[in-house]
């Protein structure tokens, strides 16, 4: 009687041997939770009207419904589980945050009001109205939410921030041991870190050399020490051997002198001592980073290069 009296024969909504399918058990589940808004892609325009008549069939009042835009890719191409990234977990492993994403997605098909973009999710619930999401398809962008992501690391407190990065530094994620971390050198290296990365995942990559010896860059390399970068790092040796302090300050003015000395802006000066000390050619501030590695692995590291030229 459900069948032939609520639907037509074309509509089935339960298999012969009486299992159910979709859009009767999606309508059974939904009355049992008492759900009262359904909001879901626009793919699902078509079992609406089946669904609202089984509903109705059922004795219930059939909810609200709201069908919003789908996410495409880079290719315009609706995002699929089989190609694209599309678990929040896998986001979560490399280092979004929870606020970011929500900020981030909350703008797909939607726009708060006022022309900011990130905005606190206070904001959010008290603007967003499900009239106002837009009916063509949202562009998952992973470049503007880096770049949303990005914005809230700069926004939490250098403290915040530390503890946040502590899985990627000292538990399986970390790229050395764990008795080589020092959590004192992470501590005054973290608030210049802090504006440099986009993901916590980028982190690792940026104190590596402070908890193991740098791995080479070679095209850095290539590029960094050709001449006069031999000579330049014989003056280096030689003055960072016997500054007082080890300051950053210090060390700076120190490297620009050699780099004059060598007709080198202090730009082109520390090429070669930032790949030698930490075996590329970016990272955090380079003598803020030298200052916290210590003159003895500073020195050493040096040297190696220079015998390696």
């Amino acid at each position: 009687g459900l069948v032939h009296g609520a639907i037509d024969n074309a509509s089935v909504i339960v298999r012969p041997d009486g299992t159910p399918l979709y859009n009767f058990a999606s309508v059974v589940d939904d009355a049992e939770m008492q759900i009262s808004h359904v909001v879901r892609a626009e793919e699902h325009l078509p079992n609406t009207p089946k669904q609202q008549l089984i509903w109705q069939a059922l004795g219930h009042e059939p909810p609200v419904w709201a069908h919003v835009p789908v996410l495409v890719n880079e290719a315009r191409k609706k995002l699929s589980k089989r190609r694209d990234k599309v678990a929040l977990e896998m986001y979560r492993d490399e280092g979004y945050l929870a606020d970011a994403m929500k900020n981030y997605l909350m703008l797909l098909g939607w726009n708060p009001p006022g022309d900011a973009e990130i905005v606190p999710w206070s904001l959010i619930e008290l603007s967003f109205k499900l009239e106002d999401v837009n009916s063509s398809p949202a562009f998952f962008d992973v470049r503007k939410l880096r770049a949303f992501n990005a914005d809230y690391i700069r926004k939490l407190s250098v403290e915040d921030f530390t503890e946040a990065c502590r899985p990627w530094l000292t538990g399986a994620k970390a790229p050395w041991s764990t008795e080589r971390f020092d959590p004192l050198a992470w501590e005054r290296m973290a608030p210049l870190v802090q504006t440099r990365v986009e993901v916590l995942g980028d982190v690792p990559g940026m104190v590596d050399f402070l908890f193991d010896e740098p791995v080479r860059d070679d095209a850095s390399w290539t590029k960094a020490m050709a001449a006069p970068a031999p000579a330049l790092l014989d003056d280096v040796i030689d003055t960072f051997e016997a500054l007082e302090p080890w300051l950053a300050d210090a060390l700076k003015a120190e490297l620009e002198l050699i780099g004059t000395k060598h007709g080198l802006k202090l730009g082109k000066a520390q090429a070669p001592v930032r790949v030698a000390v930490t075996g590329r050619s970016v990272g955090p501030p380079l003598f803020e980073a030298l200052e916290v590695l210590g003159r003895e692995a500073t020195v050493r590291r040096l040297r190696a290069a220079r015998e390696q030229l």
